[in-house]
């Protein structure tokens, strides 16, 4: 069967499409730009049975490339982590849209991850999930709705808050709403759940509540965390936190954004609880217990094997959709930094190096000045040096790299593009390159920076100082470490 997938590149549609190409399926990836796409991830055999399409949902005229001859759609497409204020209008035209041209395909279903949304006061964010169900709705084909609560998975946005919050703090003062019920459901059950539905007619114009085997407050799920990883914690919760203060609280505490901290702060309040359980005569599967959920999560990062992270979405950073049109960095109007080092070690070696710049490993020279910098970067707004990164030694581009984006991951040639999220009065790019002069392998590295105005230029030369420090040593040491 011909399968369309729309968000191939976030984090469940990067689950899902392995598993719909070993079922035997052709699959479609949509993707605004193709080199978000993980081409290296994959064998040759497998992407003949993958075709990847540029087409923006957002954008109806962009989708006339999409094919008509589908099977099947999976709509994976959500603003949750956007800092857009019209999240909603977004949502709402990309669904309108993609309705549009599915009314031309011969697509027999829509299959939606959407959000538990059984309860009468909704969030902003779930009141715009169940409005793209409505809209969804509207097509010619039928749709399956598949509604879940928190996702557990390596990378997942609330797997990640949980760990920062759980691993970092031994005492714990939390708002009300820790006392709030979910029921949270593995990654790897609703990538079952998603390909399990597919063309299935007793799933055609159905909605579905999926989630794990128990049903939690977000108090005990942290109090579980801490019980599997061998930690003692104490929580204490106070009302006086307000949904603002929370979400600051989140920032400072965690890896999320301030548009993500606010959106799960929001939507807190309601209870995301399967009403029914249906589902289960159409897929039958085990289903796994948070814990169960927790544990092969962790085995996938101590295996260095987290496929998606939530940390990855393009929305959660200053940086525009159309990341790769950044690429090609400015020569005029811009300050630039640039070290070389000549070496005589293998070269794989130096690459290899530059593949763990970042997370854990830090930044070879000064990771105390990086960290006081993240710091000020997240007491302004921005995204701070907590994303880390999704792999401790894979890159690939569009990773999120701490406060930057990978724009190039070009290993065999030894490039590394690096554009900033930090909050700042400009544009920055960290570039790394091999090359050859003389007969000899060099490092070359090249901070790029394109002022915006009085103030960007002031910022440059007040961390002048810094930069002739901390470079000329991350440099030396990328070759020597």
């Amino acid at each position: 069967m011909k399968i369309l997938l729309t968000g191939s590149t976030g984090y469940i549609g990067r689950r899902l499409l392995p598993a719909l190409v070993e079922s035997g399926h052709k699959v479609v990836c949509c993707v605004r730009h193709q080199g978000r796409f993980d081409w290296e991830d994959f064998t040759e055999d497998f992407l003949k049975q993958v075709q990847v399409i540029e087409a923006d949902l957002n954008d109806e005229n962009s989708l006339s490339s999409l094919p008509a001859d589908i099977d099947a759609a999976y709509y994976l497409v959500h603003s949750m982590s956007s800092s857009h204020v019209n999240f909603s209008e977004l949502e709402s035209r990309s669904a309108e849209n993609f309705v549009n041209y599915i009314n031309r395909t011969s697509c027999k279903q829509i299959i939606y991850l959407s959000g538990i949304v059984n309860d009468s006061d909704l969030s902003e964010h779930l009141l715009s999930r169940k409005n793209t169900e409505d809209i969804l709705r509207l097509a010619n084909s039928p749709l399956t709705v598949l509604r879940a609560a928190i996702i557990i998975g390596s990378g997942s946005a609330s797997f990640e808050i949980i760990r920062d919050l759980v691993e970092k703090l031994p005492v714990m003062v939390a708002p009300r709403w820790l006392k709030t019920k979910c029921q949270p459901i593995g990654v790897r059950n609703v990538i079952e759940y998603l390909e399990g539905v597919l063309l299935k007619p007793e799933a055609y114009h159905k909605v579905f509540d999926i989630g794990g085997t128990e049903i939690l407050t977000y108090k005990e799920m942290l109090y579980e965390f801490a019980k599997v990883r061998g930690l003692k914690r104490w929580i204490i919760s106070i009302p006086v936190l307000s949904p603002k203060l929370s979400s600051l609280w989140l920032i400072l505490v965690t890896s999320t954004s301030y548009s993500l901290a606010r959106s799960l702060v929001n939507s807190m309040k309601n209870e995301v609880i399967c009403k029914e359980t249906k589902i289960q005569d159409i897929v039958p599967l085990k289903r796994l217990s948070y814990a169960e959920s927790l544990r092969m999560a962790f085995d996938k990062i101590s295996q260095k094997n987290v496929i998606s992270s939530w940390k990855d979405s393009i929305s959660l950073g200053t940086i525009d959709k159309n990341f790769l049109s950044f690429i090609m960095v400015p020569e005029h109007g811009v300050f630039t930094d640039k070290r070389e080092v000549t070496f005589e070690r293998n070269k794989e070696e130096v690459v290899n190096n530059i593949w763990h710049i970042g997370g854990e490993r830090g930044w070879y020279f000064g990771n105390w000045m990086w960290g006081i910098r993240g710091l000020m970067d997240k007491l302004v707004g921005g995204v701070g040096l907590r994303r880390g990164r999704r792999s401790q030694t894979d890159l690939k581009s569009g990773d999120a790299l701490d406060f930057w984006r990978v724009l190039v991951a070009d290993k065999p040639n030894g490039r590394l593009l690096l554009y900033a999220e930090m909050k700042l009065p400009g544009e920055a790019w960290l570039e790394f390159k091999i090359k050859e002069a003389d007969g000899k392998a060099v490092l070359q590295q090249t901070a790029t920076y394109r002022p915006l105005g009085i103030w960007g230029r002031i910022y440059w030369y007040s961390v002048l100082p810094f930069h002739g420090l901390i470079f000329p040593k991350m440099a030396s040491n990328i070759v020597k470490a």
